[in-house]
């Protein structure tokens, strides 16, 4: 299981993309300042809204079908990132979004807070965690916009590791420390106390990123932009949504961005609530900081591994060799889940070992993905084209995460994992129709 929604910087395998300047480009020490940080900020409230949130409610109690179809739904404003984007580059400067956004941030972690210890606790949450995931992806299209505006090119070159490096570091920060302090906070406080002092700590964490932005992020010189009004944005934005449907394959391209995923995304939705339901209930009743070591360490550690050598995979011979056999590294190991659910063993190094080994299979895998994205996008408009794929990437995560909870109440965990890998049919498929299409 990952974190689905896995966002562009950590989409684009570094040793797929150009290699970076072995020594720093003259004047890049400053950047230092503020690249760890902002993409530390970037990486938080994503990890917060598709992962925390889920085991969040699914410890408070809160079924697995309302919980998987309600933050399912958070996905939606990664799906539509693309269509406003453009607004974000003329409404204001993308350092004062960003500024922006972090106060955005720090307010609804804030909101989560307050509204945990209520007894309606969970619409209350929910409409907090919807501030969360529209500021969310609001700060990843400024944060990249600056990135891009405030280097010059040698520089983002040099970068793209260290930025890469920090957003999994907010990964580790989420799934690891918040939520092992979760747990930890739950055996001395109620469980909804402890829940509502770990989101104050991150509202507290945003409060701080926010102050500190406005005064290490370089002051931002706006460009001429005559002409470039919201209206004539919208119009290039209809242009590129026309330009992007008239791509040869396109049917076939967007298929696959929605259907290769398939089965780990509703995986990935249900597979920390399986960790932290009874064993008489079907799960491996694993507490909270044993899933944050499991998930935030060793499972972190082995997807970023995965990532690396499938970007070198098909960096050395191509994407059309590596296709299947990274179909294959996505889809087989989820049978390890089935594994688990059928024997429920009670020791911890073999959970941890299922889920590194599935990890690893997922970081591996989804390097086709990523690679596949790229070609797709190429020629005319690319970078929006590109921004459109993303969005259909979010979606292909949204649509089958919404209904795994549905699956899993009617089939128990055993059968639902049974599920999960009848559901890797599609995933075979598409990717066998789309590798006709590849030219490396």
């Amino acid at each position: 299981m990952a974190s689905p929604t896995t966002t562009e910087r950590e989409e684009r395998p570094a040793s797929v993309a150009t290699a970076p300047p072995a020594e720093p480009p003259a004047g890049a020490s400053a950047a230092w300042w503020w690249i760890p940080t902002l993409y530390f900020a970037e990486g938080v409230p994503n990890e917060v809204v598709m992962s925390l949130a889920g085991a969040m409610y699914a410890l408070l109690g809160i079924g697995n079908q309302e919980m998987a179809l309600y933050t399912g739904m958070l996905y939606l404003p990664w799906v539509l990132k693309p269509l406003w984007s453009p607004l974000v580059d003329v409404l204001g400067t993308q350092r004062r979004w960003i500024i922006g956004t972090q106060v955005a941030l720090a307010a609804g972690f804030l909101g989560v807070a307050v509204a945990l210890p209520t007894a309606g606790f969970f619409f209350g949450s929910l409409c907090f965690l919807w501030v969360l995931a529209f500021s969310s992806a609001t700060h990843d299209i400024a944060a990249d916009g600056y990135y891009m505006s405030a280097l010059p090119e040698k520089s983002q070159a040099w970068f793209v590791g260290i930025r890469s490096t920090f957003y999994r570091g907010a990964k580790f920060f989420v799934s690891a420390v918040l939520l092992a302090a979760a747990g930890r906070l739950s055996g001395v406080l109620p469980e909804q106390q402890a829940w509502a002092w770990t989101f104050g700590l991150a509202a507290l964490t945003y409060v701080v990123l926010a102050a500190y932005h406005a005064w290490s992020l370089p002051p931002q010189v706006a460009p001429p932009r005559s002409g470039r009004t919201a209206a004539g944005l919208l119009r290039d934005l209809g242009d590129t949504f026309v330009s992007f449907f008239e791509k040869p394959g396109v049917v076939v391209g967007i298929a696959f961005l929605l259907l290769y995923r398939f089965s780990e995304a509703q995986l990935g939705k249900i597979a920390q609530p399986f960790m932290f339901a009874s064993r008489a209930d079907g799960g491996l009743a694993l507490s909270p900081e044993s899933v944050a070591v499991i998930y935030g360490t060793f499972g972190l550690l082995f997807l970023t591994l995965g990532g690396i050598l499938g970007g070198f995979a098909i960096a050395k011979h191509g994407l059309r060799p590596w296709f299947l056999p990274m179909a294959v590294a996505i889809n087989i190991p989820n049978v390890l889940y089935l594994v688990l659910a059928t024997t429920q063993p009670e020791q911890l190094w073999l959970v941890g070992l299922a889920v590194s080994v599935e990890q690893f299979g997922y970081g591996f895998g989804f390097a086709a993905y990523l690679m596949y994205m790229l070609k797709i996008s190429r020629g005319a408009h690319q970078t929006a084209h590109y921004a459109l794929c993303t969005g259909f990437m979010a979606l292909g995560v949204m649509l089958p995460s919404m209904a795994s909870g549905w699956v899993e109440e009617r089939l128990g965990y055993v059968g639902f994992f049974w599920w999960i890998l009848v559901a890797t049919i599609p995933s075979f498929v598409i990717t066998a129709v789309a590798r006709r299409g590849v030219v490396d």
